[in-house]
């Protein structure tokens, strides 16, 4: 796909964030837009800055909590309804994890970020891809991250999910492989949003969260456009996907260790280290 003009994009997740950029950005090559999100208020602030680029009746917006599956497939139901069957699809509403050994994370915590980052996806597939097949051409995005290259410590719930992200798209692309339907598989590195907003994170972020989301958009943008199925892109992300191919794990697990530690340095991090 080379031309967005009038082309209908779906973005979960668009009230803030890479989802505001994605908005934005397709907002300017002429897409029709339909957005969803938890954060409604978000999002009637997102709708207002895209009106203003193609007009009202070329944009849908809807509450959506991407882990209820019935409102994922009313969303994309009313989406074909309003707009007509979508070309591109951008799962990419996610949630951070607790920034904790898992030897600390509540089950119930951690079945929700699954929930969220990996259901929602599924969800997200499953609901919109019918319509891409319809129209016979589409696209896919779906938003991993580098710690679905590399798992850190501290990140077991957060490192599952985009992990099985990863592992699904990957067998996406392999079914629609030689189809006119591109599946993509995001893997961003060092975006400065506001994901996370645990103090104990700051430093962390400072370092490493330094690629605005705007900036990954236009090269996810350009991806599409060259229908390449892996995206590794932004702040460390290519040392990510260097390290999870090329160093031995030993070494990995030490370097990750280490790294964490210095920047993040979590109370729940100095409790679990007492018990050994």
């Amino acid at each position: 796909m080379k031309n967005f003009k009038n082309k209908i994009v779906v973005v979960t997740g668009a009230a803030s964030g890479m989802g505001k950029s994605y908005a934005i950005e397709f907002a300017k090559l002429g897409a029709k837009l339909a957005l969803c999100d938890f954060n409604f208020d978000g999002l009637k602030e997102v709708i207002l800055e895209v009106e203003a680029i193609i007009g009202k009746e070329n944009v849908y917006i809807q509450k959506v909590d991407v882990s209820n599956k019935e409102q994922i497939f009313d969303f994309a139901n009313n989406v074909k309804t309003t707009l007509g069957n979508a070309h591109v699809v951008i799962n990419n509403a996610g949630i951070e994890g607790d920034l904790k050994p898992f030897y600390n994370i509540e089950i119930d915590d951690f079945k929700r970020l699954m929930d969220v980052n990996f259901y929602g996806v599924v969800y997200g597939s499953k609901a919109f891809l019918p319509q891409l097949v319809a129209n016979k051409e589409g696209a896919l995005v779906n938003v991993s991250s580098v710690f679905g290259l590399i798992a850190p410590p501290i990140n077991s719930d957060y490192a599952a999910s985009k992990f099985a992200v990863r592992g699904f798209t990957e067998s996406l692309m392999a079914e629609f492989h030689k189809s006119p339907i591109s599946i993509h598989c995001l893997h961003p590195g060092g975006i400065k949003t506001n994901i996370s907003k645990k103090e104990h994170v700051v430093k962390h972020v400072a370092k490493n969260l330094t690629t605005s989301p705007e900036k990954i958009v236009k090269h996810v943008i350009k991806s599409i456009v060259k229908k390449q199925p892996k995206i590794v892109y932004g702040n460390g992300a290519f040392k990510f996907w260097f390290i999870s191919n090329f160093v031995p794990k030993k070494w990995l697990f030490s370097f990750m260790r280490r790294e964490l530690k210095s920047d993040v340095n979590t109370d729940s991090f100095k409790t679990f280290n007492a018990n050994f």
